[in-house]
């Protein structure tokens, strides 16, 4: 599967598992590990826990295996490795903590906004 198929893929599975907040960010030009960073939320820990392991069946059923998976034992933040996507599914708050889309996006000028001659 092309990682434009997989990151589709992966959305459709964390709609199914009824994640909020879905975002997925285009990271190829910051990345030399992966093309699409998905960031999702959960309701609860068992939500959470619930979305990321709806994503791995899905994934096993069209016949790949995720590269790893962290995160599984406090369902804060649950982390499935697909090589060309991965996927973060969070808690809310652990997600407003650390900031993902934040820290992985870049201003259209950053040499104009960072004073940089």
């Amino acid at each position: 599967m092309q990682a434009e198929q997989l990151k589709d893929f992966v959305i459709d599975a964390l709609e199914d598992g009824k994640a909020i907040n879905i975002q997925c960010m285009d990271v190829k030009e910051l990345s030399n590990v992966t093309d699409y960073m998905i960031v999702a939320s959960g309701t609860s820990r068992r939500h959470v826990k619930s979305v990321a392991e709806n994503v791995v069946t899905k994934v096993k059923e069209a016949g790949m295996l995720p590269i790893g998976q962290e995160g599984q034992d406090a369902a804060e933040w649950i982390l499935v490795d697909l090589g060309d996507v991965v996927v973060n599914v969070m808690m809310p708050d652990t997600r407003l903590f650390y900031d993902l889309e934040k820290l992985w996006s870049v201003p259209a000028d950053n040499n104009q906004d960072e004073g940089v001659k």
